[in-house]
């Protein structure tokens, strides 16, 4: 698998997507869970998502119950939750594991393409962030603490790329 156009995933509601639907488009693919810390972040996630997605980006979500058990919902659970807390409208997977021998493909290959902090691959937390350009190439890997909105400026760039 050499982009992220080359893997499948299950969306929240049980259909097979395959990622390249994407194809031409910025994504932001992050690992989300709904009583964590970092949880707000959805909203900052939506915005992004309201004001890029006319310009051809858009959020990936994938839940992960991995970190402190704090994804422990459904798929209906977490759905509701996104959609009537955050009015979250970006795409949502269903939950999946990011780290360990269950861990998603498209996360073993994220992780393999872009190492995090000191070189490590395992993600550390929830709402890890990994920004793909058009060709399905990633392009950064961003930690749990880096808001969205600090995302702007490398989304700008990302979508100015490959466009004429």
């Amino acid at each position: 698998m050499n982009s992220l156009h080359s893997f499948q995933a299950r969306s929240i509601t049980g259909e097979t997507i395959d990622l390249s639907e994407y194809k031409g488009k910025v994504a932001l693919v992050v690992n989300v869970a709904s009583k964590c810390g970092y949880t707000p972040q959805y909203e900052g996630l939506e915005a992004l998502y309201q004001d890029y997605k006319e310009r051809g980006f858009s959020v990936l979500a994938f839940p992960c119950n991995q970190f402190g058990n704090q994804e422990p919902g459904n798929s209906v659970d977490i759905l509701t939750f996104c959609a009537t807390v955050y009015k979250a409208s970006f795409p949502l997977f269903e939950k999946i594991d990011v780290n360990g021998p269950h861990a998603h493909p498209v996360y073993n290959w994220l992780k393999d393409e872009k190492a995090g902090v000191l070189g490590t691959k395992a993600i550390k937390w929830n709402f890890t962030k990994f920004l793909v350009g058009r060709d399905g190439q990633v392009i950064q890997r961003y930690g749990s603490s880096t808001t969205p909105d600090e995302l702007r400026a490398d989304i700008e760039k990302a979508l100015a790329q490959g466009t004429s």
